[in-house]
């Protein structure tokens, strides 16, 4: 059942222009009251700000395409200036009429969710606008755009930055400092990255501030977004699902989330596939066709976050359409070698400078992978084990003599 979206909609509108015949006007009575099912102590006031339309459209110079940073199948992403001077970034939704319904509750769900939640590793909402029919979601501006961007060397092209250009000379001074630029991420920006998501997971998983387990269902390399720092921030909450105390499975009737991420519990083996979201379009795959078999719990996350430790690991797409009917999807491609440490410097992403990690600290970070990936979701670690993991991996790749010693054995053919 969809969550409440409480205290947050019941503020007065700074809009007059509300139609409240409108079907799409919020009416909290239909929404599960999240509130009742949390402990008195965690429950705190929404503290999200709420925009009018026109405001939206000072912010973004009604939406110059000059504004625009990105685009996919919930609708489109501009870089704004309140009348604050605060600089931020707008999620406009655009969706078909046969998926407004769809679209109208995960807007609901997220603006519920991000104004409960507050970590460093999680993207923070600023506001939201409701306004008719139209639905906008404003967050803090993370100037280095998402991971997989980065290490598919979209970020950086030619030396033209896909961001703003008066960011342009910053980057130049991180790259001097964080080894980020013309080549993609070193191994240790990568290993920082990681362990960054894995903390913003581990707090949802851990009850939160809304005293109940959150599951993001969506968890992929694309929402993964990173700041002037290069921390990771995780993004987009609109499928996330309570997993009530006690309640250890949740049983859906439908496939949510991107293929490539998909928690081989949560799907099985069937010719019959409904449309498929793939980031930035939705369409059928026969590549390995799944269904919903309905069981999601938190180690659903884990195994989307295996995923992403892969990507990280060989500079590759979790599912590649251009690639050969064998190599489009990477766990099936790698997962059989990965603790393997002769065959595992074949899937190290080329990219990466020898001097950047050790051999050790990759054998450890493709074991984590490689765990977090099994098909029982029982022998998977948790979020909060992974932190640990990932926090030892960071120190073994930062002994001088550990670096010496690696790079010996991972001579590259």
């Amino acid at each position: 059942m969809p969550f409440g979206i409480v205290s947050a909609w019941n503020k007065r509108r700074r809009s007059k222009s509300q139609d409240h015949s409108d079907p799409w006007v919020y009416k909290p009575v239909e929404f599960w009251q999240l509130e009742d099912q949390t402990p008195q102590s965690t429950k705190r006031r929404h503290g999200s700000s709420v925009f009018t339309l026109k405001e939206m459209e000072e912010a973004t110079c009604s939406f110059n395409e000059k504004n625009l940073v990105g685009k996919g199948g919930f609708g489109r992403v501009y870089r704004g200036v309140l009348r604050s001077g605060e600089v931020v970034a707008i999620k406009k939704m655009e969706l078909p009429t046969f998926k407004e319904a769809e679209g109208e509750r995960e807007f609901r769900v997220e603006v519920d969710i991000l104004s409960r939640l507050e970590h460093p590793n999680l993207v923070s909402l600023i506001g939201y606008c409701a306004d008719g029919k139209h639905r906008f979601l404003v967050y803090e501006y993370l100037q280095h755009g998402n991971l997989q961007d980065h290490l598919n060397g979209q970020f950086i092209t030619q030396n033209t930055i896909l961001i703003p250009k008066s960011l342009m000379a910053y980057l130049v001074i991180c790259d001097c400092i964080l080894g980020f630029g013309k080549a993609k991420m070193e191994w240790p920006l990568r290993l920082k990255v990681a362990l960054g998501a894995a903390r913003g997971l581990a707090y949802l998983h851990s009850s939160s501030d809304v005293g109940i387990p959150i599951v993001h269902r969506d968890f992929k390399s694309t929402n993964i977004l990173l700041n002037a720092n290069f921390e990771a921030k995780i993004s987009d909450f609109g499928l996330a699902k309570l997993m009530p105390e006690g309640q250890e499975i949740f049983v859906t009737a439908r496939v949510l989330g991107t293929f490539g991420y998909f928690d081989p519990e949560y799907t099985s083996a069937n010719d019959n596939l409904p449309e498929i979201d793939l980031g930035f379009v939705t369409k059928t795959v026969h590549v390995l066709s799944t269904f919903c078999t309905g069981k999601l719990t938190l180690q659903s996350d884990v195994y989307a976050f295996g995923v992403v430790l892969l990507e990280l690991l060989t500079g590759r797409r979790a599912v590649d359409l251009n690639q050969g009917p064998s190599d489009q999807n990477l766990v099936l491609q790698v997962r059989h070698i990965l603790n393997d440490r002769k065959k595992l410097r074949k899937v190290i992403d080329p990219e990466l400078s020898r001097s950047s990690f050790t051999l050790e600290s990759i054998a450890m970070f493709a074991n984590l992978a490689s765990r977090c990936i099994r098909i029982e979701s029982s022998e998977r670690p948790s979020m909060a084990e992974c932190v640990k993991e990932l926090q030892t991996i960071i120190y073994t790749n930062s002994k001088p003599m550990g670096m010496g010693m690696g790079m010996m054995s991972f001579k590259m053919a």
